[in-house]
């Protein structure tokens, strides 16, 4: 299982999130996705640990607790859609956009 992680402060580290979820268990990975065109951080991230325990006390305890500022929203990830089959630019049919 995978932690989405949003409402981040563009500055955070890995190390600032690997710090804040190590307190529930072992944190195998963390990812900080960024822009594409800016390198900058898109807000928000992933967290694995190594047990589905640890990560649901991890989501219970932090969702909606105020870290750097801001409410985090932290819950399960979802799914990556697959964007294949889909050249750039327009609109695409059937897609859904997920409020997070």
């Amino acid at each position: 299982m995978t932690i989405y992680v949003g409402n981040l402060v563009y500055n955070v580290t890995k190390e600032d999130l690997q710090e804040v979820f190590a307190e529930y268990g072992t944190v195998s990975r963390v990812h900080l996705p960024v822009d594409r065109e800016t390198g900058k951080m898109r807000g928000f991230g992933f967290v694995e640990m190594s047990s589905d325990d640890e990560e649901a006390i991890a989501i219970e305890t932090l969702d909606g607790a105020e870290w750097m500022g801001r409410q985090m929203k932290v819950n399960k990830a979802r799914p990556k859609e697959d964007d294949s089959g889909y050249g750039g630019g327009g609109e695409r049919k059937n897609s859904r956009r997920l409020e997070r």
